[in-house]
């Protein structure tokens, strides 16, 4: 066995076959890197130092005598001596097992299984029921995991906590101490160095023999100690069943202690970005950036603010070297917008040649011709260029090339080496800026005409009988009076256009001219064509009364029709080619009720198998369709076409085809199954409004440029890419994001560190082509310890996330999960041996920065795309694949830890929303009431001892017993109790991207069940292991690295 790094873990089906519903051989490793991996072979890590984790139990506190006789006698303790409640050494737990039969081993594993108590040394023995082991689905009566019995204190603010025990004091401890969980059978072990790298706790034996040793704690970890009773060192019989005591979740790290820890010391602070490499505040935290030099974390989050600086470092430790990039991101009022660097002429040079002398003119020449550029990586000027030779020539932060400077853009330099003038040039002072383009980066060197939208709505009996049409209509005569538009322009430049369609489709003349709208007809939809162009996209503001007029119409002129096949593909191809037309970019709102029959291109067939689930095969139920809507994308991308689709489908709809062509073109999907006007309206009409009226850019291109050492390698989003370096948009809006994954091509530098560039050319809504440009410079060390401390969870989650949903469609579900669990397991590993002090091999230590990671991956295992089960819908699981993948970080970290609120203490008087607490089944109360919201989906969850005044308040019925079924609105009463919860509510859904429908749900009512699947920290109801069996599962295998 090597003994310079790590050796893969063996398969797990040898030692434990399943966890938490998964099938066998859950955390194995493939035998090639399958995706998010960097590659080499895991080597061996060295053990712990001899004698780091001697633990010894006992039937009493004085029986070390018998230990030693046993000792002695070269075998563990024997049979007789275990009935009679008699003692063994951990040391001697394999000599023990040599001694007993089968049938002995068989009556330990099904009646018994050890509770271990440190400062007693004592062996207990604990019954339970078998066949109710910890984890959930199938079990191996030989593979299941004790559960926890210690019983752990939340930890006080201000004062970390140690373990106490009966008739101890518990010592004294200090600032930046590790605090330990409090049972009243532990000792507390002695404390170890502490260092400034972060935060401990104690670490748990988990499913393994032994106990705390006496060794210093780690200086940057956080060590948790669930309290799992031991197991057998094989680990080939390792016990099950529900403990007496349960553990309490405050001994483990907790994600909304982490998070309002993080609001509590940089909420409400300045964020100044004039340090490189510096850890931003976390998503969930309120702060105000004042950009000085780095672009603001609301446009750029990493994985990690510090590079190692060679490749073999970052394969050693395979964290994720990424970047998630959302470059329109919104920012709020009290934060300084973009500056903008107008480079635009108003006349020819021709004119501007006969207009003025020739000094003058090449002046204006030299001036229009675009940003400053590097000559070699073409990156733009930017804060991290160089002014050499009194500002005469510069060199590139990025290649180092020495560049010269154009006369018109000379400047003296300071006695600091700084231009003059580095304060008044956004582009020298700031992260991110926008350069208004010249016709250099325009298509065919002209200007670009202003973007459309095109309305385009299925008029098939499903949704005329739903209400949606008529819906739809009445709204859209208000919602196209708020389309977007520039800054201070007094009406919008957008301009837009309908159609309506089933089998064939209706093109619609308003023209401002006209008295009544014309319909044109095209019903050859195999040949699609645009029938009209003049008269087809107008200015909102000079036809609204013809629009108007159509908007009355159309649902009175498609109320009989009978008609339920429908097209797609060509209802695509219509819009794709009247933008075409019309020479400009745009949007496509389609409003679609059921999959594709009709005889048509990209006619589609239910592919919907359920007996695929779990099976090698399972993967092609989230592969879409090839051919026609291949290439239709690829089309709609390179005509700057982008698809917004809302679903209404009673039955399955083939979303992972449908879908896909919004997402390739940077559009937005959205799913109301059963839709009905009275239940469903009002959620669908908030998404509309939202989709409309949020900023977004056109025809877009992206480049990710960086510094020497390192590249971009792979991207993940809702885009295209025809080649390996620029990533193509249809659209970009305020939501998107695209997650870049970096590599080494060489070493880095801890001086020069590394730098990143992101620059977006795009369309403005008012037709401007623009330049819009984020820079970001990192750390470089050759000290992992740097690494991990710089670690950003959130980022990490947001990467694992897209990554898997991306290698679902090509590797079975099984292999996808697997990866996960490795690549947990071995970042947590190689902290442990590179950056931790060496302590127990029973303690499991988390990087202070990453410590609450476990969750967030078990949560992302446990996703509706990744689990497998038929009780989901195979359309709700495409719909979530396609969601996260152009998902940024705050919208990930909500998805994958949902937010649990308590109301029924709710203050009336406070603005603030309440503190969340763990998403957990044990912070429910009967008495209680709880908001969850994933930023996807709303519960209202009630408990049965909800009080009769709050229901009154709240619903305006006496009781929880009157109480209707399938509620999913609250009625607005004149209380203050009603206002303020639904301020709450509405609150909440101002800042997600989606509006969520709330689902009133009753305790042990029929429709808790989706409600308690979003309870993350508990075990998945179709699969899946709870936080602690899976933090369990995770030590089991950094200690198979280790060893």
């Amino acid at each position: 066995m090597s003994q310079q790094g790590y050796v893969a873990a063996p398969p797990l089906s040898q030692a434990q076959p399943g966890i938490g519903g998964y099938p066998a051989s859950f955390g194995v490793p493939p035998s090639q890197p399958h995706y998010a991996h960097y590659g080499g072979t895991p080597q061996s890590a060295a053990s712990p130092p001899p004698g780091a984790c001697c633990d010894y139990h006992s039937c009493s506190p004085c029986s070390q005598n018998r230990i030693d006789h046993h000792a002695a006698r070269g075998r563990g303790t024997c049979w007789p001596c275990w009935e009679a409640g008699k003692v063994f050494s951990r040391n001697n737990v394999s000599a023990f097992i040599r001694s007993c039969s089968s049938e002995q081993i068989k009556s330990i594993m099904l009646k018994n299984f050890y509770e271990i108590s440190i400062n007693e040394c004592r062996l207990k023995k604990a019954s339970f029921s078998p066949g109710h082991g910890p984890l959930h689905g199938p079990q191996s009566p030989t593979s299941s995991v004790p559960q926890p019995t210690s019983q752990v204190l939340p930890p006080t603010s201000g004062r970390p906590l140690m373990p106490q025990a009966p008739q101890m004091a518990p010592p004294p401890s200090a600032s930046g101490q590790p605090f330990m969980p409090q049972s009243p059978q532990m000792a507390p072990p002695p404390i170890g160095a502490s260092s400034a790298m972060g935060t401990t706790a104690a670490a748990a034996a988990m499913g393994v023999p032994g106990s705390f040793s006496g060794l210093p704690h780690p200086p940057g970890g956080y060590q948790v100690r669930p309290g799992f009773p031991g197991a057998f060192p094989a680990g080939a019989a390792q016990m099950a069943g529900p403990p007496q005591k349960k553990l309490d979740p405050d001994s483990i790290p907790s994600t909304t202690q982490v998070i309002e820890d993080d609001q509590t010391k940089r909420g409400g602070q300045v964020y100044a970005t004039n340090l490189r490499g510096q850890v931003p505040p976390l998503v969930t935290t309120d702060f105000v950036v004042q950009d000085q030099g780095n672009a603001s974390p609301r446009f750029i989050r990493c994985t990690t603010y510090c590079f190692p600086c060679t490749a073999d470092l970052a394969k050693q430790c395979q964290v994720p070297l990424a970047a998630v990039i959302k470059p329109f991101a919104a920012v709020p009022k009290n934060e300084s917008d973009k500056y903008y660097i107008n480079h635009e002429l108003k006349y020819s040079y021709f004119e501007i040649f006969q207009m003025l002398p020739y000094e003058q003119y090449l002046h204006i020449f030299l001036q229009s011709a675009g940003p400053i550029r590097c000559n070699r990586c073409k990156a733009y000027m930017c804060p991290f260029m160089h002014f050499i030779d009194g500002g005469r020539r510069y060199q590139c932060g990025f290649c180092s090339c020495v560049n010269e400077v154009p006369a018109f853009y000379f400047q003296h330099l300071d006695h600091m080496g700084r231009r003059v003038d580095a304060y008044q040039r956004p582009e020298l002072s700031l992260g991110s800026y926008e350069f208004v383009a010249t016709l250099e980066y325009c298509k065919n060197k002209k200007p670009p005409n202003p973007p459309a939208f095109i309305f385009m709505i299925d008029v098939s009996y499903p949704n005329i009988k739903s209400g949606l049409v008529r819906l739809l209509c009445a709204e859209l005569k208000s919602l196209l009076e708020r389309l977007p538009r520039e800054e201070g322009a007094g009406s919008s430049a957008v301009r837009v256009g309908f159609v309506t369609y089933n089998k064939i489709l209706h093109f619609y003349n308003v023209k401002s001219t006209l008295a009544q709208p014309q319909m044109m007809v095209v019903s050859d939809v195999a040949e699609m064509f645009v029938p009209l162009l003049d008269g087809f996209l107008v200015n909102f503001q000079e036809s609204r009364s013809v629009i108007n007029n159509l908007l009355e119409q159309i649902p009175d002129m498609f109320t009989d029709t009978g008609e339920s096949e429908t097209v797609f593909a060509p209802v695509v191809q219509a819009g794709m080619e009247a933008l075409k037309a019309a020479d400009s970019s745009g949007k496509l709102f389609i409003f679609h009720s059921s999959i594709p029959t009709a005889e048509a291109p990209g006619k589609l067939k239910n592919r919907d198998d359920r007996k695929l689930i779990n099976t090698e095969k399972e993967k092609t139920l989230f592969q879409p369709a090839k051919g026609v809507y291949e290439d239709l994308s690829k089309e709609c991308v390179s005509n700057g076409c982008c698809v917004d689709l809302f679903l209404f489908p009673g039955q399955y709809i083939d979303v992972a085809t449908m879908g896909s062509v919004a997402m390739h073109t940077g559009g937005s999907v959205y799913k109301y199954s059963n839709f009905q006007a009275q239940v469903d309206g009002d959620n669908f009409l908030r998404d509309i409004r939202k989709e409309v009226e949020k900023p977004v850019g056109f025809d877009a291109t992206m480049r990710v440029r960086t510094s020497t050492g390192f590249r971009a390698t792979d991207f993940f989003g809702a885009i295209y890419m025809s080649n390996t370096t620029d990533v193509e948009m249809a659209a970009v809006d305020c939501h998107k994001a695209v997650t870049v994954e970096f590599k080494h091509d060489d070493k880095l530098s801890d001086d020069a560190g590394a730098l990143v560039q992101c620059a977006l050319l795009y369309t403005s809504v008012g037709g401007q082509r623009r330049l819009r440009i984020h820079n970001l410079s990192l750390s470089c060390s050759s000290q992992l310890a740097d690494l991990y401390k710089s670690c950003e969870t959130d980022a990490l989650v947001n990467f694992f996330a897209k990554s898997a949903y991306r290698a679902m469609v090509n590797q079975p579900l099984k292999a996808v999960r697997e990866v996960l669990v490795h690549q947990t397991a071995h970042m947590l590993a190689c902290y442990r041996k590179n950056c931790a002090s060496p302590s127990a091999v029973s303690q499991l230590i988390l990087p202070d920065a990453m410590k609450v990671l476990p969750v967030y991956m078990n949560s992302l295992m446990k996703s509706a795309a990744l689990v497998g089960s038929a009780d989901l819908s195979t359309d709700d699981r495409a719909l979530q694949r396609l969601l996260v993948t152009g998902m940024g970080v705050e919208e990930t970290q909500a998805l994958f830890y949902p937010r649990l609120i308590p109301l029924h203490n709710l203050d009336v008087g406070s603005k603030a929303v309440p503190l969340a607490v763990r998403c957990s089944e044990e912070r429910l109360s009967e008495g209680g009431v709880f908001l969850l919201e994933n930023g996807l989906q709303m519960f209202l969850w009630l408990g049965q001892a909800c009080p009769p005044e709050f229901i009154q308040s709240i619903f305006n019925v006496p009781s929880f017993a009157h109480l209707g079924a399938d509620m999913t609105s609250i009625p607005e009463l004149d209380n203050t109790l009603s206002k303020k919860l639904r301020s709450v509510i509405d609150h909440i859904n101002q800042q997600r991207s989606h509006a969520m429908k709330l689902v009133v749900v009753k305790q042990k009512d029929r429709s808790e069940a989706p409600f308690r699947q979003h309870l993350v920290e508990d075990k998945g109801l179709h699969g899946g292991a709870s936080y602690m069996d899976f933090l369990c599962y995770v030590h089991r295998e950094i200690r198979q690295l280790l060893t």
